[in-house]
C-alpha cells in the first residue's frame, strides 16, 4: 500500500515553508503528498510581504475532493489564519473521520511576520486543538496559547506541556529550537511519559520551515505506521540532518530553507 499523507496549510511563494515544505518532506521520507491550501503568501527569505486567504468555502472544497478519491493515512495542519477556516478543517476532520491528526500551530513566520490574526488564536485553541493527535508548539506558540511567559528552562516547559495538554490534545511535543544552549531541547508528553529529545544545536540562519518540516515528518512517519514516539524520534533525526545540511544552499539573502533532500543532494 501507498503511504499517504495531506498538508492542509498555507503557501510560502519562497518554497522554504508551507505547503511547499511539507510536500518536499512528505516527498523524502517515501510518502505520497496531497494539500489543501488555506492562505496563498507573497513570501520570500526576507520576510512576508502579503497574504491572501482562500475563503474557507473552497478549503471545503479541497478537503472534500480529497478525501472523497485518495486513502489518506495523516494529515498535518500548518498555517491556518483565519477563524472560519479553522472552523472548516475541524468540520472536515470529523466529516471524514479522520484519525491521525498533527497540527502546527503556526503563529509567526521565521522572519517574524504575523500569520495569525489575534482573534483566531481562542478558535484554533478551542475548535482544533481537541481534535488532534499530536500538536507541535514552540515556545513562542506555546506561550501564547497558555497565556504565559516562554519557557526558559525545562521546569516550565513541562508545565506549559501539561497545560496544553489540558486543553484537549492527545499529545504535545513542545519545541525548544528557539531556545539557549549547545542543544535543542523538546518535549513530548505522550502516554503518560515525558520524553525529552535533544540534538546538538546548529548554528546557522538557515532556519526557514523548520517548524514545518519537522510536523510534516512526523505526519509521514504516522502514515507510515510508525507509532508516535518512534515517528516523533524520527522526525526529529530527519530535520537536525536537515539544518546541518541547509549551508550547503544558497538560496535567497535571508533566513534560507533547510536542506530537506540532504540524503540526495551534493553540495
Amino acid at each position: 500500500m501507498t503511504a499517504i499523507a495531506l498538508t492542509i496549510a498555507g503557501s510560502d511563494s519562497g518554497g522554504g515553508a508551507g505547503i511547499q515544505a511539507d510536500l518536499k518532506t512528505f516527498s523524502a521520507l517515501g510518502v505520497y503528498g496531497a494539500s489543501v491550501i488555506t492562505a496563498l503568501t507573497a513570501q520570500n527569505t526576507l520576510g512576508v510581504s502579503g497574504v491572501f486567504d482562500v475563503p474557507a468555502s473552497f478549503v471545503t472544497a479541497q478537503i472534500d475532493a480529497v478525501f472523497s478519491d485518495i486513502a489518506v493515512d495523516a494529515v498535518k495542519i500548518g498555517m491556518l489564519s483565519q477563524p472560519e477556516v479553522i472552523r472548516a478543517v475541524r468540520e472536515g476532520l470529523d466529516r471524514w473521520r479522520v484519525a491521525q491528526v498533527i497540527l502546527d500551530p503556526v503563529m509567526v513566520a521565521t522572519s517574524g511576520d504575523l500569520l495569525l490574526v489575534p482573534e483566531a488564536v481562542a478558535t484554533l485553541r478551542e475548535v482544533l486543538m481537541p481534535r488532534a493527535t499530536l500538536i507541535t508548539p514552540n515556545l513562542h506558540e506555546a506561550a501564547r496559547l497558555t497565556e504565559r511567559s516562554p519557557a526558559g528552562d525545562r521546569a516550565e516547559m513541562l508545565v506549559q506541556a501539561e497545560a496544553l495538554l489540558k486543553l484537549g490534545a492527545q499529545a504535545v511535543l513542545l519545541k525548544g529550537g528557539h531556545g539557549t544552549g549547545t542543544e535543542a531541547e523538546d518535549l513530548l508528553l505522550a502516554g503518560g511519559q515525558a520524553i525529552w529529545l535533544t540534538a546538538p544545536r546548529h548554528a546557522t540562519e538557515n532556519t526557514h520551515g523548520t517548524g514545518c518540516t519537522l510536523s510534516a515528518a512526523i505526519a509521514a512517519g504516522l502514515a507510515r505506521e510508525l507509532d508516535l514516539v518512534r515517528a516523533v524520534r524520527a522526525a526529529k533525526a530527519y530535520l537536525t540532518m536537515a539544518i546541518r545540511g541547509a549551508d550547503r544552499l544558497a538560496i535567497g539573502h535571508g533566513h534560507g530553507p533547510v536542506d530537506h533532500f540532504h540524503a540526495w543532494w551534493q553540495s
